[in-house]
């Protein structure tokens, strides 16, 4: 058996493989309600033969929103919308469902990235005013307003509600987005975050609200749900939030009982000078791995190729790897991987007869 058809667990959790399908955004929700869009567009995917998939970025709150047209989980309509569609993904796919709870801070009233993508004043039909640890603005968005400590607790509030949220309907996994330049990872950077009491300055004040986020929605949940945080381990810029301050904060996070780290980077700034190639993140989740937290370490970013993927889990820089983009374009790329490393994979029995001669013995059926 390859690395990649391997079984891993991220705490509670059991997956077949190491293949994650990455959260991606789709801007295709009415009121941070899930609609037939999403049915469709998680269908497909929950029929791919990875190993775990992960909803969107879900807004936790509607001015958390990075477009008027986010998912969110904040209240019982979009509880009520997310649910009907994740009752039926779940009951045509076994593939376990987590979804990624997030609040864009000062990246939040954005424009549909097919309309432009930029900010949006909060004079804008589609705008509204955002928050952020400090009043700086990022890139072309309106300037933020800073957090007061009564808006850092209904942030907390708000996202344990939303975990809850999450176990009621069904799904098995919790993803913190941490990365990207959004709100979480805005406190965590001294680029963004220039506060002056407990959430501001040393990297323990930095690291606080993550932290405490991660405690509470950990304490919020059952034990049959993993927990997890997704992270930019660098901002690409110096004198940003950097590998160093990552390891540390993973260590912390691995100690407190967090399930696994999902290792991205970049987002928060605008001056970021990214070196785009083939893997280019994975020297971080393998930095995270030297470190030797106990949770399984995820690697993503520009991983297109299954060899590249055994490679990466083979030496040891990561424990999954996942896609985004790339399964996008091909939504069977883990039945095309199966293929090229000589291995298995169990399709849904309706797909069982297109399997081509050429790759024999790559499908199985299921037991069930």
């Amino acid at each position: 058996m390859s690395q990649l058809f391997s079984p891993v667990s991220f705490g509670p959790l059991q997956l077949p493989n190491r293949i994650v399908i990455a959260p991606m955004c789709q801007y295709s929700a009415t009121d941070g309600q899930a609609n037939d869009w999403h049915r469709q567009h998680l269908g497909q995917l929950s029929q791919s033969g990875a190993g775990l998939l992960i909803l969107e970025a879900t807004a936790v709150l509607p001015e958390g929103r990075i477009s008027w047209a986010d998912l969110g989980l904040w209240d019982d309509a979009t509880e009520a919308a997310l649910a009907g569609v994740i009752a039926s993904v779940k009951a045509w796919s076994p593939m376990p469902l987590g979804v990624q709870l997030a609040h864009a801070g000062r990246k939040a009233s954005s424009a549909r990235p097919w309309d432009g993508g930029g900010g949006l004043p909060a004079t804008d039909p589609n705008g509204w005013t955002t928050a952020a640890p400090s009043a700086l603005a990022f890139n072309d968005h309106p300037k933020p307003e800073a957090l007061d400590l009564a808006g850092i607790d209904a942030i907390v509030d708000a996202f344990v509600a939303a975990a809850q949220r999450a176990e009621r309907i069904g799904l098995d996994l919790i993803e913190l987005h941490a990365a990207h330049g959004y709100l979480l990872h805005q406190f965590l950077s001294p680029l963004s975050n220039q506060r002056e009491d407990e959430y501001g300055g040393s990297l323990q004040n930095r690291m606080r609200l993550l932290i405490r986020v991660f405690d509470a929605v950990r304490e919020a949940v059952s034990d049959r749900i993993s927990v997890g945080v997704r992270i930019s381990a660098s901002d690409w810029v110096a004198g940003g939030w950097d590998i160093e301050q990552t390891t540390t904060l993973a260590q912390i996070l691995d100690l407190r009982g967090c399930n696994f780290l999902h290792v991205s980077s970049g987002g928060l700034d605008p001056r970021q000078k990214i070196p785009l190639e083939p893997g280019y993140q994975v020297p971080f989740a393998q930095a995270i791995k030297a470190a030797k937290v106990r949770m399984p370490v995820i690697a993503v970013g520009l991983i297109t190729d299954p060899s590249q993927a055994e490679s990466i889990l083979r030496h040891g820089h990561a424990d999954a790897v996942a896609l985004a983009r790339g399964i996008l374009y091909d939504p069977r790329w883990p039945w095309h991987a199966a293929a090229a490393l000589g291995d298995s994979i169990t399709p849904a029995p309706q797909y069982l007869r297109c399997e081509p001669r050429e790759a024999r013995g790559v499908f199985i059926a299921s037991k069930s």
